[in-house]
């Protein structure tokens, strides 16, 4: 090999042949290369990610490095530093301008555990690197504040330009609002739908949430006022789905996918995620029992053709950390953390091709 074969237009066009797996183009028409440096036998770069909690990292690493060795010599050094730049449809949005994508969790019923999911899914994806928010939209019945040990917090109210502002509080990194920081506890919130309805716009439109990669909305189960709230307040990026395997759950969450479905809603479902899909008792961990059924959540993902994010397993230590204010993982627990680095991971990644391959979500305008 020739030193004057190693140049950055070189690097560029052996980079050029570099698929990224997801979006089926080059990372090089992706604009994904950045800062390439070269010096005797070595070549350094940049590759700028979709999204920090991507499960092709090393994938793509592998790739770039076996491109330069096949393109232009097999004893160029190569390192590559990994960074992320989440996507986003939403530039210049007026409401929530700093938050690159709004991700509504729902789940048709309730007790699925798509609380638990959410806080769970929070923490993992800020373990990979993104800043992530939460609003919890149960307006009725708030688990946040318990989820996070939030209880006795209330956000900061401050002024700004005379308009008054709420700062949403931060336990293990994640922003947070939720109605439950506004009441005391155990004091129940008699309203109206319309009234929960301005609550929940109010949330969005006069708090600070800064720069947000994610805000997951946590829904409350149905159908009701608050969705159609949320997909006329702001132009929501995805929808995943929670559901149980057993046949009751799958029912009210079918219902649920086919809300975000419908033409005058056209929310994109981003996937499905199965909780309490087996028992895995501590002792037993290579164990699996099925106690509410098997393979429910994968067939409501085949019947309407979207991802099957993650199957999370029925671990008493999620359950434990729920209670105690601490989202099971940010504890630790090796077979928690796994599941919900996963379902991370897929989440991301759904939201990375989404934003490639869909115009940019409206905001629904029904009476």
């Amino acid at each position: 090999m020739s030193d004057y074969r190693l140049s950055k237009e070189a690097v560029l066009q052996a980079l050029s042949t570099v698929e990224e797996p997801d979006l089926k183009k080059d990372l090089v028409s992706l604009n994904m290369v950045k800062d390439i440096e070269l010096s005797i036998g070595q070549v350094r770069f940049t590759v700028v990610l979709t999204t920090p909690a991507c499960p092709l990292k090393e994938v793509i690493r592998k790739r770039c490095e076996d491109a330069i060795h096949t393109h232009i010599g097999p004893e160029i050094e190569v390192k590559i530093d990994m960074t992320s730049d989440v996507t986003s449809t939403r530039n210049n949005a007026p409401t929530l301008p700093g938050v690159k994508n709004i991700i509504a969790v729902s789940s048709g019923k309730g007790g699925v555990g798509k609380s638990t999911v959410t806080a769970n899914l929070a923490i993992a994806l800020h373990k990979s690197g993104a800043k992530v928010g939460i609003i919890d939209a149960d307006i009725y019945g708030p688990s946040m504040p318990t989820m996070f040990g939030a209880e006795n917090i209330q956000p900061r109210i401050f002024q700004v330009d005379g308009q008054t502002k709420m700062e949403p509080i931060q336990q293990f990194g994640i922003k947070i609002l939720s109605m439950g920081f506004l009441v005391a506890p155990g004091q129940a919130i008699i309203w109206r739908g319309t009234m929960a309805g301005r609550a929940l716009q109010q949330f969005f439109s006069d708090a600070d949430w800064g720069e947000l990669d994610y805000l997951l909305i946590d829904l409350p189960p149905g159908t009701g006022d608050i969705h159609l709230t949320l997909v006329q307040t702001v132009p929501v990026t995805g929808a995943i789905i929670v559901t149980t395997p057993q046949k009751v759950a799958l029912a009210d969450a079918t219902k649920g996918l086919a809300m975000f479905r419908q033409p005058q809603i056209n929310v994109p479902v981003l996937g499905v995620i199965e909780n309490m899909s087996y028992f895995t008792p501590a002792e037993l961990p290579d164990h699996k029992y099925h106690i509410f059924g098997k393979g429910g959540g994968k067939e409501l993902a085949e019947q309407f053709d979207v991802p099957l994010l993650a199957q999370i397993p029925l671990v008493q230590s999620i359950r434990e950390a729920g209670d105690e204010g601490r989202p099971a993982v940010s504890m630790g627990d090796p077979v928690t953390l796994e599941a919900f680095r996963s379902a991370a991971e897929a989440l991301a990644q759904q939201v990375a091709i989404r934003n490639a391959s869909i115009d940019r979500t409206k905001r629904v305008e029904v009476a």
